[in-house]
C-alpha cells in the first residue's frame, strides 16, 4: 500500500517501541512513500506549571511514558519536517471512553482507586480530536500545535461531572490529592493553550461540559 495520509495514533502506555521506536518507524514510512504525516502526541509531556503550555514549548516530562512521547515527537520532527504534530488531552466520549468508564466504576464502587483533585487537563471529545486532526490531514500545517478542549478540569472534576451525567451522585467517586495519595511523581498542572488551533481549524473544540451531559 501507498498511502497519501497517514495518522499515527498508536497507544500503548508506558512503551518505548511503540511511542518513541514506532514514531519514527511510522516518519520513516510516510516519508517513503511521499503521504503527508499528522502524529498524534500527549500533554503528558509536560511536567506541570502553574500557566498553560504553548503549541511551541518544549517538553519537560517526569515519567517514562512522558518522556517517550518526547522522543517520539523529536524523531517525528528530525525525519519529516512537513508533519503535524498534534498535542492532546484526555479524551472523551460516550460510556465506551476510558476516562468516563473510569469515573461510573469509581462512583459504583466496581472499581478501587481515587482521582486527584490536583491533577487538571484539558478533556476533549474524541469526535473534536477527530475532526481536528482530518482538518490538518488535509493541510499543509507543518509542526506542533495544542488540540485541546477549552476548559481546564482536575481529574477529580471530570469524574463528578461524569458521576453526575448518569445521575450518580458526585460524591461517591473517591478524590484526594496526589500527595495524599503516596504515588510517586505525577504531570499536576498541565492545561494546554489550543487558541492557535481554535483560530486556524473550522471544527469547534467543545468544553468538557457540553461533551458529558
Amino acid at each position: 500500500m501507498r498511502p497519501s495520509v497517514v495518522i499515527n495514533a498508536a497507544y500503548r502506555y508506558g512503551d518505548w517501541a511503540t511511542c518513541a521506536d514506532g514514531a519514527a518507524h511510522v516518519a520513516l514510512a510516510a516519508v517513503e512513500v511521499g503521504a503527508r504525516l499528522v502524529h498524534v502526541s500527549s500533554d503528558a509531556l509536560h511536567g506541570g506549571r502553574p500557566s498553560p503550555y504553548l503549541d511551541d514549548d518544549r517538553p519537560t516530562p517526569i515519567t517514562a511514558y512522558g518522556a517517550a512521547k518526547a522522543a517520539g515527537e523529536t524523531a517525528v520532527a528530525a525525519i519529516d519536517p512537513a508533519a503535524a504534530i498534534v498535542r492532546t488531552s484526555l479524551l472523551i466520549g460516550d460510556d465506551r471512553s476510558p476516562q468516563v468508564q473510569l469515573a461510573l466504576d469509581l462512583a459504583t464502587g466496581r472499581r478501587a482507586g481515587v482521582l486527584f483533585t490536583d491533577e487538571y487537563r484539558c478533556p476533549i471529545a474524541v469526535t473534536d480530536l477527530a475532526a481536528a486532526v482530518h482538518e490538518l490531514a488535509a493541510s499543509d500545517y507543518a509542526g506542533l500545535i495544542n488540540v485541546a478542549g477549552p476548559q481546564a478540569l482536575s481529574r477529580a472534576e471530570l469524574g463528578a461531572l461524569v458521576a453526575s451525567s448518569h445521575g450518580l451522585d458526585p460524591a461517591a467517586v473517591p478524590a484526594c490529592t496526589v500527595a495524599e495519595s503516596g504515588v510517586g511523581p505525577r504531570p499536576a498542572d498541565v492545561r494546554l493553550d489550543s487558541t492557535r488551533a481554535a483560530a486556524i481549524l473550522k471544527v469547534r473544540l467543545r468544553p468538557a461540559s457540553e461533551v458529558i451531559t
